[in-house]
């Protein structure tokens, strides 16, 4: 049976509302949970962005459920000290964290005013980050020399089981290569056909056996149009390709290149509806095409009406 998570989007709410929306996600039977890890906010409109590392602390003692983020270790984040956070998680709850890794966004990581590199620089720079990592997990003393440095460095604190390393994906090119060595994958939610290339990509490249984790991108409210408005003003940045995301540097720069966008573009990207069956039959499907952890964001500010109507509707549905 496919595990239903509640994203918890820093992005749109003070950490203190975030955790009341993540116990009552966990109240309501919701399986875990999972967080984004941005310094920025995609658009001023979305308005938050709390440091995701000091409210998962919070978050995984004030409930029982499994968490995880997405981070980008290299520029923003020294890998050792992303080792140490992650380890520590790990220590005081045991198999419930995970971490998922990906090559960033100018967006979060230009902050430090360093230069920004290309993908296939980035991508290089992200798995010498995972290979410092898994050695420091491993209780080495760690020298390295590269496109991330580390001198001298060993964890003193560490969990008996390190946190599994998620690749993060979104093309089948980076699917394929992260099938080598990650510990599993996740992406988001796209068309059937972009969405069962990266699953190919994934299990061909060496990731065959591995979990597979979705985050669901949707917007639900009690109409289709309120729905539809709320995928617009809310989340505007989910019609742009994978370039943009990772190459805009600023909420300005989102703002500049979505304000062409229609209502209709962005739902081209969001699963809008305000019928649960086209939920559970859209969730169905993913499920069919071999996710077995799903975290369902819902963009629209109604978290309450979400997770009560998902809880009771939705949920069953696919447990049944």
């Amino acid at each position: 049976m496919a595990t239903i998570g509640y994203h918890c989007s820093h992005e749109q709410y003070p950490p203190s509302r975030l955790l009341r929306h993540l116990r009552l996600a966990a109240d309501a039977g919701f399986d875990a949970a999972m967080c984004s890890d941005h310094f920025h906010p995609w658009t001023e409109q979305q308005g938050q962005s709390g440091f995701a590392w000091s409210w998962l602390g919070a978050a995984l003692q004030a409930c029982s459920m499994s968490l995880g983020t997405v981070c980008a270790p290299g520029q923003r984040y020294h890998p050792a000290l992303i080792a140490q956070a992650a380890a520590t998680l790990a220590e005081m709850f045991p198999q419930r964290f995970w971490l998922a890794v990906g090559s960033g966004e100018a967006l979060n990581e230009c902050i430090v005013g360093e230069r920004w590199p290309d993908k296939a620089t980035r991508n290089r720079r992200l798995k010498e980050c995972v290979d410092v990592m898994r050695a420091l997990w491993a209780g080495e003393t760690v020298d390295h020399q590269g496109l991330v440095n580390v001198a001298g460095a060993r964890l003193y604190s560490r969990p008996s089981t390190p946190p599994p390393v998620i690749g993060a994906c979104l093309s089948p090119e980076t699917a394929a290569w992260m099938g080598s060595w990650a510990d599993g994958m996740v992406t988001v939610a796209q068309q059937p056909a972009q969405m069962k290339a990266i699953v190919d990509a994934f299990r061909d490249g060496g990731g065959a056996g591995k979990p597979m984790f979705l985050q669901v991108t949707l917007s639900f409210a009690r109409s289709d149009d309120e729905a539809l408005h709320a995928a617009r003003v809310e989340w505007p940045q989910a019609a742009l390709g994978s370039d943009a995301l990772s190459e805009l540097a600023s909420p300005q720069a989102f703002a500049r290149a979505t304000a062409p966008l229609t209502p209709e573009d962005v739902a081209g990207s969001i699963r809008v509806s305000s019928s649960m069956e086209r939920h559970v039959d859209w969730l169905a499907s993913d499920i069919e095409m071999g996710f077995e952890r799903i975290y369902l964001h819902n963009v629209h500010r109604d978290q309450e009406r979400f997770v009560s109507m998902f809880s009771e509707h939705v949920l069953p549905a696919l447990r049944k």
